[in-house]
């Protein structure tokens, strides 16, 4: 190693930028694991910005000419100068990691500038429409955008805020219809694996600087990654508890292979502190509690006699003892003493009192053991939490039940409330608080999980026109996984960074029309279009970018008209939709959802651009974005040098700080204060001027600041 670090010492003496990527590398490959998931992460990825005006000193490509059906040149140039002068802009472009230089004029209109995932961002957006319909309620926001670059945007927005992370990637199975359905990498790619993880890392390890500590990340995936993304998950998310769900999403079957596939998978990754809710429905089983004329769900109470494994007396010598009953009044007592070993039990004991003991007795007539030890079981009984059952003639012994200690904790969270205990047996009424009945299971298998009637067909009738998503997501499977997570956070902020259609923001409608919550959603897509489209398009002419190339992509194309129909309950051509929502609440698809929404396209900004003030217009989203996303937006710089809308306020003109505190403190919904200035003394100032209640935000330092240090890098 020692050597190996003077070699790149010696590389940076001559050339410090070569010298800093070899160290880079030798750290990857340093911090190998010796045992657990190892794949390639030194693997370039990059991403092409058709939108994005060329600058000097830019890494483009470029592009085949118009018409043509060949691939790009994938090689990179760095942009040396640009030629305004001329008719036809034209730019000198010097090859990038050349042996020999080498560079070309090439007319700025056939170039296009590709970011690395290594480079610095600075991110903007852009509004391209909203839908209003909820009044104040906070808005859902679709990105246009590289899912990466826009994770590392929420970074300077929803830092430690996210709620509820869903996400639907690749699952790297060789279909091709859209980038980030399937076809990640290519089917025969000997490094296809290593090129998914590497690509799945990157963003996972982003996102999960967005969650809260009580947040929950919930990935699904098919048979093709579900090894390799259940390690990397244990990898990425020390502390979090991660449980496997296995989904019936096809009852009728897929033959691959030699079985018939019905199922697919869900990671639930859960944060240190995250808390899950009941539901109505396990998902897999009938009722797992009982509900009686009163109304009241009641859960099962845990048999106390051990079963399974290490069930016998003489596994557990000291939880072999009696316990005292009343027969008559079916009271519980007490716990005596443990029974040694070397002496037998006597099935006739009674006290003074007419008490008699009842021993732990299996049914094949042997001697077990009780599952409590004898003080916690005396502890349970003073509480009301041991009930006793019916006698065994055959086993001349009694049925115990009590409280496991799960349930015992759904107490003390509020999920399960005591109604009171019976006054002759001293037993509590245990009783589920509200809707929140059963625990979750493991296994789901639902009618209203088939992703063929409730994904593709569903999403059908809301976009129209034959306007066809491969493979969308069950809406009902997407809300009933969301639903145990938010159910009990009525402003919860849920996101996605693979959208697809838009399907989790369509649930999260749904949770909120349920029980009248405020969740808002963040959906993250691009504007891919299909690879079956793109040899017409480019045949006729059209290049990434072209409106009419745009126009076919799956943001634009399906994932905003997909959302804006299920708030208006119209489809884009106007048309109400046809059809009922059904299972957990059943209404009209045409009465639409009292919900607002907004759609950006992501910017690249200069950052000489951004501390000048010459980007605010592309900036201020972002700002009303980490107030909230709710209320009026502040989209120009003001006239008056500074302007409070309903969640947030921003002073430009440093000479009217006081009228600005003043306007602050009168605005009891704000919550953040953004200070434009370079001058942090000026800018403590104002901060300390301040009502308690508002967070002082410097800018653009905290904004530049956020984006040099990033989280992918």
């Amino acid at each position: 190693m020692s050597r190996l670090t003077d070699l790149i010492a010696r590389a940076k003496a001559r050339d410090s930028a070569l010298g800093d990527e070899l160290e880079r590398e030798f750290k990857a490959l340093a911090s190998r694991r010796a045992f657990g998931l190892n794949f390639e992460r030194h693997r370039p990825e990059s991403v092409e910005l058709p939108g994005r005006p060329v600058r000097r000193g830019d890494k483009v490509r470029i592009l085949p000419p118009r018409g043509s059906v060949q691939r790009a040149d994938q090689r990179l140039w760095r942009v040396k100068r640009i030629d305004s002068k001329s008719k036809a802009r034209m730019a000198l472009v010097e090859l990038i990691d050349a042996e020999a230089p080498e560079t070309v004029d090439v007319a700025v209109a056939d170039l296009v500038v590709v970011a690395e995932f290594r480079d610095y961002i600075y991110p903007g957006l852009v509004s391209t429409g909203r839908v209003e319909r909820g009044g104040d309620k906070p808005f859902h926001t679709v990105i246009n955008g590289e899912n990466f670059h826009v994770l590392e945007a929420l970074t300077y927005t929803h830092r430690g805020k996210i709620d509820a992370i869903y996400i639907d990637p690749p699952y790297n199975s060789g279909a091709s219809d859209w980038k980030y359905n399937n076809n990640y990498v290519g089917e025969e790619d000997l490094y296809r694996h290593s090129k998914w993880l590497a690509f799945m890392e990157r963003r996972l390890l982003t996102a999960k600087q967005l969650l809260k500590p009580s947040g929950t990340l919930i990935v699904t995936i098919d048979e093709h990654e579900v090894r390799r993304l259940g390690l990397l998950l244990e990898q990425i998310l020390e502390g979090f508890t991660i449980q496997q769900v296995t989904i019936v999403i096809n009852p009728k079957g897929v033959t691959q292979g030699y079985l018939s596939r019905v199922e697919e998978y869900a990671f639930f990754c859960f944060g240190p502190d995250s808390k899950i809710f009941a539901g109505d429905d396990d998902l897999l089983t009938t009722k797992d509690s009982t509900t009686s004329d009163d109304g009241y769900s009641r859960p099962r109470w845990k048999g106390l006699l051990r079963s399974g494994d290490e069930a016998e007396r003489k596994d557990r010598e000291q939880m072999f003892y009696p316990v005292w009953i009343n027969p008559k009044t079916k009271r519980i007592v007490k716990a005596g003493p443990y029974l040694p070993l070397e002496q037998e039990p006597d099935f006739s004991l009674k006290d003074a009192d007419g008490n008699v003991a009842v021993w732990p007795v299996r049914k094949d007539l042997t001697l077990g053991r009780w599952g409590l030890g004898v003080d916690t079981f005396n502890d349970l009984v003073e509480k009301g939490f041991v009930a006793l059952g019916s006698f065994d003639k055959k086993r001349r012994s009694w049925g115990l039940s009590y409280l496991s200690e799960q349930l015992r904790k759904e107490i003390d969270d509020g999920t399960l409330v005591v109604l009171g205990k019976d006054p002759v047996t001293g037993v509590a009424d245990v009783v589920y608080e509200g809707a929140a009945t059963r625990k979750v299971r493991t296994v789901w298998h639902r009618t209203s999980h088939d992703a063929g009637a409730y994904g593709t067909d569903l999403v059908g009738k809301f976009l129209g026109n034959g306007r066809a998503f491969p493979f969308p997501k069950s809406l009902y499977a997407v809300e009933d996984a969301l639903r145990v997570i938010v159910r009990g956070k009525p402003d919860a902020v849920v996101l996605d960074f693979f959208s697809g259609s838009g399907t989790t923001a369509h649930a999260v409608m749904r949770l909120n029309r349920q029980d009248g919550g405020r969740r808002q959603s963040i959906c993250v897509t691009n504007n891919e279009v299909r690879a079956s489209e793109q040899t017409a398009l480019r045949e006729a002419g059209l290049r990434p970018g072209d409106p009419d190339w745009e126009k076919s992509g799956i943001c634009d194309y399906i994932t905003k008209p997909r959302i804006a129909a299920a708030i208006t309950g119209k489809t884009p051509e106007g048309k109400n939709i046809e059809g009922d929502y059904r299972f957990t609440n059943e209404f009209p698809m045409a009465e639409g959802f009292e919900e607002n929404a907004e759609f950006f396209t992501m910017t690249y900004e200069a950052p000489v651009a951004v501390r000048h003030n010459l980007a605010f217009q592309r900036i201020a989203p972002l700002l009303w974005m980490r107030a909230g996303s709710e209320g009026r937006r502040i989209d120009d710089l003001p006239a008056a040098g500074w302007d409070v809308a309903d969640t947030y306020g921003l002073l430009v003109d440093l000479d009217r700080a006081a009228a600005f505190c003043d306007a602050t403190a009168a605005q009891p919904t704000l919550r953040i204060a953004y200070v434009v200035t370079d001058d942090d003394r000026r800018f403590q100032a104002v901060a300390r001027a301040l009502p308690d209640s508002v967070e002082p935000v410097r800018l653009y330092e905290s904004y530049l600041s956020n984006f040099r240090f990033s989280m992918g890098r």
